[in-house]
């Protein structure tokens, strides 16, 4: 909530050794999970685990895409077809284009999807990638279109080609489980806002928890702190209170932060 604070951590994290540095406090701690977007950086950190295999023998990535603001960036500066080029698998590039170019003149929306899914993906190559999620940003644009076959689309590609789960990012869970349920998406892992004040959950706390409570689904929290506006024991007791959360995504800048914060959870988890 703070811009101050957002801009010094802008600084810091410009050099890619204090995010490595961050990502090893973490894991030495024994949190071997990074849920990360697909921003061009994060490319680097996956060159570092892959020259350290037996260092990270355990680091499992769960990849959000797509990450809106490269595309967005690059259809303004180079126009949409010279856009999706650029972010075409590398793999067979030739056929790449030339399938491309078919499925954008046939509007074969299901195929150029494919595409940017695998484009979004190829910096994972060789890493482990149990989960990959979809975007709050496109989730709930989809949503609010109704364009409902392309969940079914994004989970039947993870699964086929990553042998992965699907997961979805939004921040309208009560009516996201309904459209997955609708096109035969079972017990899908849906991570969205959980805490107490209500903040970003669209249909309110009640409703949130009484989908926790009653469906069949894997929620992850996420903002459990509210941006920081809730004490982490406040917080961290709350998410652990709705016993079918099957885990908690947090962000931290210290040692100190992710040492705290897994503290709490374990504690309350066995509460």
């Amino acid at each position: 909530m703070s811009e101050e604070k957002a801009r010094a951590q802008a600084i810091r994290f410009a050099d890619i050794q204090e995010i490595i540095d961050l990502l090893d406090a973490a894991y030495d701690s024994g949190i071997h999970v990074f849920m990360c977007t697909t921003h061009d950086r994060i490319a680097e950190i996956c060159a570092h685990v892959r020259l350290h295999p037996e260092r990270y023998s355990k680091l499992e990535f769960y990849p959000c895409m797509p990450y809106a603001h490269k595309y967005a960036n690059a259809v303004t500066e180079h126009g949409t077809m010279e856009a999706l080029k650029r972010f075409l698998p590398a793999e067979g590039a030739l056929s790449a284009l030339v399938r491309g170019g078919v499925s954008v003149a046939r509007r074969d929306v299901e195929g150029m999807a494919r595409l940017l899914i695998d484009a979004e993906m190829k910096m994972f190559n060789g890493l482990k990638t149990p989960v990959i999620f979809l975007q709050n940003v496109v989730t709930d644009l989809l949503l609010g279109m109704g364009i409902k076959d392309a969940f079914r689309i994004f989970a039947d590609h993870v699964r086929d080609r990553y042998k992965a789960e699907p997961g979805f990012i939004t921040m309208n869970m009560p009516r996201l489980l309904d459209v997955l349920e609708e096109v035969g998406i079972e017990n899908p892992i849906v991570c969205a806002n959980i805490n107490k004040l209500g903040f970003r959950m669209c249909g309110g706390i009640e409703l949130y928890e009484k989908a926790i409570a009653s469906r069949k689904f894997r929620p992850v929290a996420m903002s459990v702190l509210a941006s920081g506006a809730i004490n982490p024991r406040e917080a961290i007791e709350y998410v652990c209170r709705q016993k079918d959360i099957k885990s908690i995504v947090f962000g931290a800048s210290s040692k100190s932060n992710i040492l705290n914060t897994k503290r709490l959870i374990e504690e309350y988890s066995v509460a």
